[in-house]
């Protein structure tokens, strides 16, 4: 006879069984909500028009003693998990990390926004060369993020990419320092001889230096940008409200303390480097930057650092590979949808150290079905133990989907584009303007023409309350079903709004080039026109609206629409969009300054901006940027949201126990709809 069960193995059984039934019925409730109809044998519900089967395993009422202790041992490796976890992450790192990214802003900020004064009067660069480096340099800068993303989420993880970066952008400043600092490094200041001066150019030694510094903040912000945000929000737990409130709040940190870096740089840093020098003006923001790199690797044991999962970029290139293999097979009908697309359970995804295994998957949608015959089955794809012979044949509904949300985004993300094209201007041949106007604030102060860029700053911060606190309220209460502004009409606004920043910039430019030449300035190109330089505010004020609405919509479109396992390339995407706008402006600089310059005539964008037509020029923007929004707005039409369900696969990525029910086996998995 077997011996009788001791109470506490009773109790430990009957505990079991209440927790099936309780998992079984929660189960089932929800599943006749979803289909009003009953269900023994699994959760049925439709996901975009393709049945989907998610079966619930019953845990079995007559587990063994072994069974029990093999799930305490798990238990207790779970709660020393989640003990470890709590000296790890939360908002005890975030003084590390938002001192680190504000250091960086301030110092790479600052030594940008008057970048084109140092290269036109410090290395005697003419206005459009230096227009030309500038706009090149900041497209690579900006195009380095994607690289950064691809080894950050492939390979070495976030922490040691921001890491490397923070260094190489330090070494990258104290390199431009020193251009500053030693008179030999740089070339000799102009001169005048009868009448006429004389601008000797940089050496190729002189040169060398300086564009070696460019390269090593180049792979700087090729490490920090796409992994910064994103490494913020790997301290706190996405899947839970407490995280997520967290998150949210950490954004609003994160940019608080961006423009904070941001107007300190164009108003302190650019002062003391037109006003007091360009030694201190570049040491100051290289001293910065040691400060950010320090502080980052203070918090180095207080991090959750999350590891690599493999490059997404293979899984694309798996997924047209297989449908490209397939392209003879018919499409399954869908009904038969879940039988003959290869859609395994969802293994584990880490969280880091606070991991709830819990993971969201993409249901399936109609627009590029094509791809979806990558999912086919085949009897030769898989071995006699299930496994996958060739991941380039055959490949998951979830790796279809992935790639899937990336080609409906792309064309969204061309849009802007053309937005980032008009602000490149603002940082060039506006801080050029404002160098030809009185830019005097009483009778001793003179703000420094880098400094202009400031308005936008502060535009964008007193507007980002009112369009939340305001805006957003009141569009939800006019709209039907409390939906509000979505993210794509927000997008859309801001590209409209920026025609009319291109239309001012345009007009104002016109009046003091009249002023110039009324006043005999005409060949004098470093005249000061007797206009103030505050008629420049209006053009960045409204540029800054725009910003408000399609930059920072952008950001969490992107964000939210990408698969998650791609976040830091989302992050690189956006900056991809400045560097591909930098190097179209720079580019349409060119294009421009050859074709309207000539024998008989002077060039849109010469030397002498009051014999120029610089007002044509931003005409030539607002043009195309009317073209933009004709044509975003055609795709916003077609684009359809991104929608997931998130699923507990915690039991998934381990072999599953079986059960009957009603003679048929299914496993236990708990689904929420998000």
């Amino acid at each position: 006879m077997a011996a009788m069960p001791s109470v506490q193995e009773q109790q430990q059984q009957q505990q079991m069984r209440d927790g099936s039934l309780a998992v079984w019925k929660a189960a089932g409730d929800h599943n006749e909500e979803r289909n009003g109809k009953d269900n023994n044998e699994g959760v049925d519900f439709r996901r975009s028009g393709a049945l989907v089967m998610i079966p619930l395993p019953l845990l079995s009422t007559s587990a063994t003693k072994d069974q029990s202790m093999e799930e305490e041992k798990e238990e207790k490796a779970e709660r020393d998990a989640y003990a470890g976890a709590s000296q790890q992450g939360g908002w005890k790192t975030m003084p590390y990390i938002i001192a680190n990214e504000a250091c960086e802003k301030l110092a790479t900020i600052g030594l940008l926004a008057n970048l084109i004064v140092y290269l036109t009067t410090i290395f005697n660069m003419p206005n459009v060369a230096a227009s030309n480096v500038i706009n090149i340099w900041s497209g690579t800068t900006n195009l380095s993020p994607v690289l950064g993303a691809f080894l950050s989420d492939s390979y070495i993880g976030r922490f040691w990419t921001i890491a490397f970066g923070c260094v190489a952008s330090l070494v990258g400043m104290g390199l431009l320092t020193l251009t500053a600092v030693f008179p030999g490094l740089r070339p000799p200041p102009c001169g005048i001889h009868d009448g006429i001066e004389y601008c000797r150019a940089a050496s190729p030694r002189q040169d060398a230096l300086l564009y070696s510094s460019f390269v090593m903040m180049t792979i700087g912000a090729g490490g920090i940008r796409p992994c910064s945000i994103a490494f913020g929000a790997d301290q706190f737990d996405y899947t839970s409200d407490k995280g997520k409130r967290s998150i949210a709040s950490f954004f609003n940190w994160y940019y608080f303390s961006f423009t904070v870096a941001v107007m300190i740089s164009l108003t302190i840093i650019v002062y003391i480097q037109d006003s007091v020098s360009w030694g201190w003006g570049m040491g100051i923001p290289t001293a910065l930057m040691f400060l950010s790199v320090t502080s980052f690797f203070l918090g180095k044991s207080l991090y959750i650092r999350i590891s690599p999962e493999g490059s997404s970029f293979t899984s694309f290139a798996q997924v047209v590979a297989a449908a490209y293999k397939k392209r003879h097979l018919s499409l399954p009908s869908p009904s038969e949808e879940a039988q003959q697309f290869y859609d395994p359970p969802m293994k584990e995804t880490a969280v880091g150290a606070k991991s709830t295994s819990s993971s969201r998957i993409l249901p399936v949608t109609r627009q590029l079905m094509f791809l979806n015959k990558a999912a086919i089955k085949t009897e030769q794809d898989f071995r006699e133990d299930g496994s996958v012979v060739d991941p380039w044949r055959i490949c998951s509904l979830q790796q279809v989907e992935e790639l899937k949300s990336v080609i409906r985004i792309a064309p969204i993300w061309l849009a802007g584009i053309n937005i980032c094209v008009c602000m490149a201007q603002l940082n060039t041949f506006s801080v050029l303007q404002a160098q030809t106007m009185n830019r005097h604030l009483g009778s001793h102060f003179k703000i420094p023409a880098g400094t202009f860029g400031i308005f936008t700053m502060l535009t964008l911060t007193f507007f980002l309350p009112i369009y939340d606190r305001i805006v957003v309220p009141y569009s939800r209460r006019r709209s039907k079903q409390g939906q509000g502004i979505t993210l794509l009409q927000r997008i859309g606004m801001g590209y409209a709004v920026i025609i009319l920043s291109m239309a001012l910039a345009a007009v104002f430019e016109t009046k003091r080039r009249h002023l110039a030449v009324s006043n005999g300035f005409q060949e004098k190109a470093k005249a000061v026109v007797p206009m103030s330089a505050f008629w420049l505010v209006p053009q960045y004020a409204v540029a800054g609206i725009a910003e408000g609405f399609s930059m920072i919509g952008l950001i969490e479109f992107l964000y939210s629409q990408f698969p998650e396992n791609m976040r830091s390339v989302a992050g690189a995407l956006f900056f991809l969009n400045l560097g591909l706008g930098n190097y179209i402006s720079s580019f349409l600089v060119t294009v421009v300054h050859k074709t309207t310059g000539g024998r008989h005539h002077y060039s849109w964008l010469g030397q002498n901006l009051n014999r120029s037509k610089l007002d044509n020029f931003y005409w030539l923007l607002a043009g195309l940027a009317v073209l933009n929004l004709v044509y975003f707005l055609v795709c916003a039409r077609w684009y359809r949201y991104k929608t997931t369900v998130r699923v507990d696969v915690r039991d998934v990525s381990q072999p599953m126990s079986t059960s009957l029910n009603n003679g048929k086996e299914t496993k236990t998995i708990t689904i929420a709809e998000v």
